[in-house]
């Protein structure tokens, strides 16, 4: 697999490692799922909790990836952790379910919330505008503009890493910057708004949004079932932090760098996520009425489609809120988004060098990446715009991605067994107590995930267990091809 190796360029540093992790992870998200975070748990504390849930999963997740990331500094990381720990058919399924759901769902999924809040600025971009229908098939003015928006980005990454690390590090501190203007508008700008004072006086009195906006009282498993279920919307406005793994051929000093990369992206990000929450609850009440006229009657909970963040900021500037907060989240999908499609073909690259994947994504182009792999995962990108919804894909997501991350740290204790003579420069911190934490507490979210998710994570397992018919269907026409 690192035969061609040599054709791609060491250019990454640990900036622009840094910069790959938050601007992979910071998207939309952090502007919008809180309200059904507040829909769930019904608590300023406990939408709190959630958020340090997030964070500690999210920052153990990548301090234990440090290990395998300096063990095997190849390209396509995740995929050859797995590979290495158990089968190829493990590592296969990853990269499998990579390509279908976790990269390129997140791609169409980020697109998506790009083109719908364009739609503030712009209002010819909306789903109710129909531009052209094939059967069933209703194709919009916002799926052209993110189909518009995936294919500008495949492009650009195809132009080399300099090009992509240079456009990433510069959207990955705007966002970064701007997130901090907020928080610090929040912190100084709200003294006498009186939201956080009505919080203060449910700040723990857990329940949830019925069906028909009555509200049920929670307690016992009800409050861990309903913490389950609205880990979903803030673990996959955290995902995507362990792409830089991916490109770990590519960077410099990789042993040493892309651990540093994970611990300090990740630390960063889960920082300012919970700042920008406590935000939230300074500046607007959590609970709130369906028929409310304003922001504040509307609370956190039935912000106007959601958008948190735009509510909270028109505390401060009233009717221009939308606007900012549109061109901001347009700002922030569009560099989430160039990170995962910049570091996303690195594994269907690895896979095809291993002859699990079509001869040409293991081709390296004449501007030193894998060029046709990063356009199938544009193309496939590009179809799930068209027959998926963002909410739907958030879901598929996030549990195929628990499943995986579950099994990577795992394989950290597998390896010590397996592969004690590889060298270690740097081991997970709190092994083998803090590994162990991170297993149980994935496995716990993924079975309340099941039980109270199913129509999404069935259809998210189904896609990850089809893949292992394909495996052998590939492995034995790879050989009869040899």
């Amino acid at each position: 697999m690192q035969s061609e190796n040599h054709l791609l360029q060491k250019r990454v540093n640990l900036f622009d490692g840094i910069s790959i992790v938050a601007g992979a992870m910071i998207g939309s998200g952090i502007f919008i799922v809180s309200a059904d975070i507040a829909r769930n748990v019904g608590s300023p504390g406990w939408l709190m909790v959630v958020w340090l849930i997030t964070g500690i999963i999210t920052v153990i997740g990548a301090i234990s990836y440090g290990e395998l990331a300096s063990m095997m500094p190849h390209v396509g990381g995740q995929y050859v952790y797995l590979k290495e720990a158990y089968h190829p058919l493990v590592g296969f399924l990853f990269g499998w379910t990579t390509f279908l759901v976790i990269q390129c769902g997140s791609i169409a999924a980020v697109a998506v919330a790009f083109a719908k809040f364009s739609g503030v600025l712009f209002p010819w971009i909306s789903e109710k505008i129909i531009l052209l229908q094939i059967g069933p098939l209703k194709i919009n003015s916002t799926m052209i503009v993110a189909i518009a928006m995936i294919s500008f980005l495949t492009w650009l990454n195809t132009r080399g890493i300099v090009t992509g690390k240079t456009v990433q590090n510069i959207f990955s501190s705007t966002k970064v910057i701007a997130l901090l203007g907020f928080i610090l508008i929040g912190f100084f700008a709200t003294k006498n708004i009186g939201s956080f004072e009505i919080n203060k006086d449910v700040f723990w009195k857990a329940s949830q949004v019925g069906p028909d906006s009555q509200v049920i009282p929670l307690a016992g498993f009800a409050l861990v079932a309903a913490i389950g279920t609205a880990l979903v919307g803030s673990l996959f406005s955290a995902d995507a932090w362990y792409n830089v793994t991916y490109i770990s051929g590519e960077v410099i000093n990789p042993k040493r760098t892309v651990p540093l990369s994970l611990f300090f992206g990740t630390l960063i990000v889960s920082v300012i996520y919970l700042l920008t929450n406590f935000v939230y609850i300074k500046m607007l009440p959590l609970s709130g009425s369906p028929d409310g006229t304003d922001v504040i009657s509307r609370g956190m909970q039935f912000a106007t489609d959601d958008r948190v963040a735009t509510s909270a900021m028109s505390v401060v500037f009233g009717d221009y809120a939308a606007i900012i907060m549109a061109v901001f989240i347009m700002v922030s999908t569009f560099g989430c988004n160039h990170g995962l499609i910049l570091a996303g073909p690195r594994v269907y690259y690895a896979m095809a060098k291993d002859g699990l994947f079509f001869k040409k994504v293991g081709e390296i182009n004449k501007n030193g990446v894998p060029g046709f792999a990063i356009a199938v995962q544009g193309i496939w990108a590009v179809l799930l715009c068209l027959s998926g919804t963002y909410n739907n894909l958030l879901d598929y997501v996030i549990f195929a991605v628990l499943i995986f991350f579950t099994l990577t740290i795992l394989s950290i204790f597998v390896l010590r067994v397996k592969r004690p003579d590889i060298k270690r420069p740097y081991k997970a911190f709190g092994y083998p107590v803090i590994p162990a934490i991170y297993i149980v507490t994935t496995v716990t979210i993924m079975i309340i995930l099941l039980i109270y998710k199913p129509d999404y994570t069935f259809p998210g397992l189904a896609i990850v267990l089809l893949g292992i018919p394909v495996f052998f269907l590939w492995r034995r026409h790879s050989k009869k091809t040899a």
